[in-house]
């Protein structure tokens, strides 16, 4: 099988060379992709190449006997394409992709609902996540870009940019403030049944551990929510619970869970920011997730300029804890 070749086009443009290679090639090792490339058997234009190239519209690229015959995208690895089998990891991820609730999908971009528990990228002992996965599923695709992330333990909605143009026009929307991202969140105490808006600047720190950490600091960046009461509930030996909504007028990293824990009502299940003993409590009861969701985000559609609001229906452990809590108040009014 000798190497074949591949123009990069306006849509894959922009993108490291090395980030290029593991997304077409999904189940080759990545250690073959960098291997390759220092040992300039794959080449760009005709010339070895830095991992971290930016492709640009019309580059060459030399593909290497080892990612599989006549320039076609191999999804399989090359002894296990031998074999005719198919790659156990690729086989997981594919599984895990068709887990993932599509909500919207049109030629420019996807809207998932994402799980609780599952990472949207891989990295930091995480080896795949939705965008992994989505790759695998759909190795036909050409592009597949997150537009935004949602840490592990929050479910809901998550945008997915299928060209480099929705891409860029997505990020310009999120930087000029031009989205409106709201979530749900059961949070700890009695958060009033009207909006409160939280303007604390928050700071990243980076722990000794290598975990992140976010603070409230004057030093920090400006952070502005707006949290709305919706509805109170009385936990069974965890005092007052709160339904809130939570508008995100920046988008910093933990800002909800930071914002909530500051103003001393923090989101039930959190464990960096919440109430550890609660926590406890209530997973010895079943209820074991942090209480987040991303309910819902509108938009200009990148292409035709239309608004667009995606929701993602409140996950039903929402109302277990909701329904056991007005079941137990109801218990002890009895």
């Amino acid at each position: 099988m000798g190497a074949s070749r591949i123009e990069i086009d306006d849509d894959d443009a922009g993108q490291r060379l090395d980030a290029f290679l593991a997304r077409r090639f999904a189940a080759v090792p990545k250690s073959h992709l960098y291997r390759w490339i220092r040992s300039g058997q794959l080449r760009v234009n005709g010339s070895r190449s830095r991992i971290d190239y930016r492709l640009q519209p019309g580059d060459q690229l030399r593909i290497p006997p080892v990612f599989g015959d006549a320039g076609r995208d191999s999804t399989r690895s090359p002894a296990v394409a031998a074999r005719g089998d198919v790659d156990p990891v690729q086989r997981e991820r594919a599984s895990l992709a068709r887990r993932l609730p599509v909500l919207f999908e049109d030629d420019d971009l996807i809207a998932i609902d994402k799980p609780a528990s599952v990472a949207v990228h891989g990295g930091s002992g995480v080896s795949s996540g939705v965008i992994e996965q989505l790759r695998a599923a759909r190795p036909q695709a050409r592009f597949l870009e997150l537009v935004h992330r949602l840490d592990r333990e929050t479910s809901g909605v998550l945008l997915v940019a299928k060209r480099r143009a929705a891409l860029v026009n997505l990020h310009a929307q999120l930087r000029e403030r031009d989205t409106d991202k709201r979530y749900r969140a059961i949070v700890v105490g009695r958060w009033p049944l009207r909006t409160r808006k939280l303007s604390f600047p928050l700071l990243r720190r980076e722990a000794p551990d290598g975990d992140r950490r976010v603070v409230v600091d004057r030093a920090g960046l400006e952070a502005i929510t707006h949290v709305t009461g919706l509805a109170h509930s009385q936990a069974a030996g965890a005092g007052e619970i709160s339904l809130v909504e939570a508008r995100l007028e920046t988008g910093r990293t933990h800002q909800i869970r930071v914002h909530l824990a500051h103003a001393g009502c923090p989101i039930v299940g959190d464990d960096k920011y919440g109430n550890f003993e609660l926590n406890r409590r209530l997973a010895r009861e079943g209820h074991r997730r942090m209480y987040l969701h991303a309910q819902s985000i509108a938009f200009r559609h990148p292409r035709t300029g239309e608004r667009l609001r995606i929701e993602a229906p409140t996950p039903a452990a929402f109302e277990r804890l909701l329904d056991a809590a007005d079941a137990g108040r109801a218990e002890a009014a009895s």
